[in-house]
């Protein structure tokens, strides 16, 4: 293919290439590409971690299992915590944290966060956690969910976060399959001036999840909760020790597990992907000090995700208190009590790096510059983007308006499975193109096959795979290797496939393509469309249901539900909002319905597959492909003509 045939392909024309100035005092300097992947690791390693025991081995590999790190023993907590105080760094603000309520705030130092985090794993200990329990959390954005999460590492006992946003069911789910004895949880979380019910959903979620013996509760608004006598104590009322003598930190394996995080996968059950300890920490320090450029002693680091999902897990807790980072938490929503809620916070905190998602970019650009205007963010100095593909649009305008065009922006590729950021421009080496997470973070082995498994040249589309093992890897799928292999291993013998689809231009550069699979990808939330279509059929008056995404232009993918009804039922404007509730109640409000199109019948082949492609095309009213292996092609027209009068959300 010629270069002048792959540029149609690429339209985007316009290049950043480094700031000198930026260049010369990067993190990341030419040479990084250049070194071999075990001596880069070990030395990372060496460097960014505090060992009890050295490790005897880099790599361990045996595909598709990797063991990183091997003979070492750590700890976590130590590690993000302990050691920056007993260094003399305790006075160093480990958190500016800001609450929803006006003027709810709190500054955290190393030394606080000590203190907070040995009273937290004392209160644990009450309960009954030790090295190798399971402990469930699901809080809200406070700095108690970050506290619980380092005095669950400070104990060896293993978490999982469920998002706060996630329903009773979606907890009880995750809680039976990582079989969690503890649950910590909270009385009510701020959202929006009115409150979510945490310890409500909590109660309805350990009603069915048997091996929960107690549930560890925080004040947050004050709210009256019921409290269950023998099973439910309030965090606040326990009288433990802050005193770090009485919990040290636990030795703990380079292998042992460190947290579960479930994310949705093409069947109902989400998937409990296992990260561990050693190879997961020296993956997210790294990635974090390379791409992020960050300077502990000058930086104040925001990463606005919330910490349910693997990207507050790398980049808002494990990889920036190892490095000793100033970051910014945040409670609350970016447009709630105004639209300049995150600008005030960037000028009051002299935030200099932002990591976002492309949603929420897109979401400024609607309400337009002027509340960015209101603010000085003259303290910004780099600019990342997470969760999905960025459109070039969204790109430059967060480039200029935020960051007054003189700020690298840093869009970034990864996911729950690879713990890391793999793909990602480094700020001071890389020519930025806008929509191009451009190339592999060093020592990454990535490429782009097709259906047969060939890899393909520049310009040409296909999946994006991994070639080599990565220290943050993910170790497994928790109690299902059959599944694990499945998913990322059998595309391509020896290849992690991602589920995702790419380009690689004539530089080298990746270009994101969004999912491959039947997973959608809404707000960078991944829900699978088994899981939607699973809490639509449990209402008692839906028959069938098949569920897509659509384009979306605020959320990236909005999701189109289409339900045929069972006889008798009305297929009324009342029941299509019934269906989307139903679905925030099963799932979370994450997964509601945008749009439900009631239809007397799927399309279907003629052994009864739905052919959710055409789905797709009727979603994003583009031409029908081929219906010729439909068992009735009409019903594919007669679902886009009612699609073309269905109302969506408001």
């Amino acid at each position: 293919m010629s270069d002048r045939a792959i540029d149609t392909l690429f339209l985007e024309e316009r290049r950043y290439p480094p700031p000198a100035e930026f260049a010369a005092q990067a993190n990341a300097q030419p040479g990084i590409y250049d070194v071999a992947a075990e001596e880069f690791w070990a030395r990372e390693a060496q460097e960014r971690v505090t060992w009890f025991e050295p490790f005897d081995a880099v790599l361990e590999w045996e595909l598709p299992y990797a063991k990183w790190f091997t003979g070492g023993t750590l700890n976590v907590c130590f590690n993000c915590v302990d050691r920056h105080v007993e260094a003399g760094l305790g006075d160093r603000v480990a958190y500016f944290w800001e609450g929803e309520p006006e003027g709810d705030r709190r500054a955290l130092t190393y030394a606080d966060l000590q203190r907070e985090v040995v009273r937290f794993a004392n209160a644990l200990k009450e309960l009954g956690v030790e090295k190798g329990s399971h402990v469930a959390l699901y809080l809200g954005m406070t700095p108690e969910l970050a506290i619980a999460m380092l005095a669950c590492t400070r104990i060896g006992a293993a978490h999982t976060v469920v998002f706060g946003g996630f329903s009773a069911e979606s907890l009880s789910d995750r809680m039976n399959d990582f079989g969690a004895t503890v649950l910590v949880t909270q009385d009510e979380a701020w959202r929006r001036g009115g409150t979510v019910p945490l310890k409500r959903i909590s109660d309805e979620a350990m009603a069915a999840a048997p091996k929960v013996e107690r549930c560890l509760v925080v004040r947050r608004t004050g709210g009256d909760v019921p409290m269950a006598a023998g099973r439910d104590t309030w965090y606040h009322e326990l009288d433990v020790s802050d005193d770090p003598s009485t919990c040290p930190c636990e030795p703990m394996d380079a292998e042992d597990l460190l947290f579960l995080m479930y994310t949705s996968g093409t069947t109902a059950k989400p998937k409990g992907i296992m990260h561990t300890t050693a190879g997961y920490l020296v993956g997210v320090a790294a990635s974090h000090s390379y791409i992020f450029d960050l300077k502990p002693e000058s930086d104040v680091f925001w990463c606005s995700a919330d910490i349910g999902w693997i990207t507050g897990h790398s980049y808002i807790v494990y990889g920036p208190l190892c490095n000793a980072a100033t970051s910014v938490l945040f409670e609350g929503t970016p447009d709630f009590p105004d639209k300049d809620r995150w600008w005030d916070v960037v000028e009051r905190y002299g935030v200099t790096i932002l990591y976002t998602a492309p949603t929420a970019i897109r979401s400024h650009m609607k309400w337009g510059p002027e509340y960015a205007e209101r603010h000085d963010l003259s303290s910004l100095r780099l600019l990342g983007s997470v969760g999905e593909p960025i459109n070039p649009e969204a790109w430059v305008w967060y480039h200029e308006h935020i960051g007054g065009g003189r700020c690298p922006v840093v869009d970034t590729w990864w996911q729950t499975e690879t713990g890391m950021v793999l793909i990602t421009p480094l700020p001071g080496i890389t020519t930025l193109k806008p929509g191009s997470a451009t190339k592999p973070f060093p020592t990454v082995e990535a490429g782009v096959i097709d259906e047969a498994g060939n890899e393909v040249g520049p310009g040409g589309g296909g999946y994006l795979v991994i070639k080599s093992p990565w220290p943050a890897m993910t170790r497994g799928i928790y109690g299902d290797d059959a599944r694990f292999r499945e998913t990322y291993w059998t595309r391509a013998p020896g290849l992690y496939f991602a589920g995702d689809g790419a380009r690689i231009d004539r530089d080298g550069d990746f270009w994101l393509l969004g999912r491959v699979d039947d997973v959608m990808n809404v707000s960078g939330h991944r829900i699978s469309t088994i899981e939607v279509e699973s809490a639509l059929v449990d209402h008692p008056n839906v028959a069938e249901a098949a569920v897509c995404g659509r384009a979306d232009a605020t959320t990236g993918q909005a999701i189109v539900a289409y339900v045929t009804v069972k006889g008798g039922v009305d297929p009324t404007v009342e029941l299509m909002a019934e269906l989307r509730n139903h679905v925030a109640a099963k799932i979370g409000p994450i997964a509601k319905p945008a749009n439900v199109v009631f239809t007397p019948e799927l399309p279907k082949t003629r052994s009864g597959k739905i052919m959710r492609r055409l789905l797709r095309d009727v979603a994003e009213n583009r031409p029908l492909g081929d219906t010729t292996t439909l068992a009735d092609p009409a019903v594919v027209s007669e679902i886009a003509d009612r699609a073309s009068e269905a109302p969506a959300e408001d």
